[in-house]
């Protein structure tokens, strides 16, 4: 892709989440859409973002679990960042026609309380986060999940160019030392409405939640920059994603780790 392709595709991404209306994938338009490129992507409708005044407040790490590997044929998770725009309390509502299609996954969060390094460890992660918390991941999407005219889905490529589909986040108040306990035994139980829709493990994410940090931190060096102290950063989901249709409650049960819930107009 050309400079002036990936400054169309941004506008185009831009103007289907102004409108509320999906396009088609970006692979259909531009077959040369590589991973590289898609982050080249990513971070032109970052720069826009920034541009526009949003702040950056940390970054998501998706597509860590196995079966969702398996089924987009990949071996890779992927990372979008997070924007103030995005973050809601948890119980709060989130206002009619803010998203296109949202959906949730249950994560756990971690609050960066120093700088991480372009190598670390397992080890190193810990000791550079402040808190570990209990979230949800709102998901939405400026790409149809299906291509309207040829039925295909939307690849990994087209995902990344779209931020990752990231639309939000609903951090939990409950915190808690990352070291406290073993993280791959933290698990959630989800609901829409009362009724049990997904169950899971942090171990879903990649074995352990903290080297799902570590990936990210990998791949960050790639582009010479690093996660900051204060920045948030969601591991990585342990459920599927589950509809947020509208008028319905989402609540995450993470037993002693803490309660997160989002609601829905």
């Amino acid at each position: 892709m050309s400079i002036q392709d990936i400054s169309s595709a941004v506008a185009a991404l831009r103007r289907a989440e102004a409108t509320r209306t999906p396009r088609g994938r970006l692979t259909r338009e531009w077959e040369g859409l590589d991973l590289d490129t898609a982050y080249r992507v990513q971070d032109a409708l970052v720069a826009r973002k920034f541009t526009a005044g949003l702040r950056q407040i940390g970054w998501k790490i998706g597509l860590t679990s196995k079966a969702m590997q398996d089924a987009l044929k990949i071996d890779t998770p992927d990372s979008g960042v997070l924007f103030d725009d995005m973050l809601f309390e948890t119980g709060s509502t989130v206002p009619e026609g803010r998203f296109i299609q949202p959906r949730i996954e249950a994560e756990i969060a971690f609050v960066m309380g120093a700088d991480l390094g372009p190598a670390p460890t397992r080890d190193d992660v810990l000791a550079a986060t402040e808190a570990v918390v209990p979230a949800l991941e709102i998901l939405d999407t400026r790409i149809h999940r299906a291509d309207p005219g040829t039925g295909q889905l939307r690849v990994i490529t087209d995902t990344i160019s779209d931020n990752a589909a990231n639309a939000g986040i609903v951090m939990g108040n409950e915190r808690h030392a990352p070291d406290a306990m073993d993280l791959r035994w933290v698990g959630a139980i989800v609901t829409r409405d009362g009724v049990v829709e997904e169950t899971g493990l942090g171990a879903g994410v990649l074995n352990d939640p903290p080297m799902g940090i570590v990936w990210l931190a990998e791949r960050l060096a790639t582009q010479n920059q690093v996660i900051r102290k204060g920045e948030i950063v969601l591991s990585g989901s342990f459920i599927r994603p589950l509809e947020a249709v509208p008028g319905s409650r989402i609540d995450a049960d993470f037993g002693a780790f803490g309660q997160v819930s989002i609601n829905f107009s």
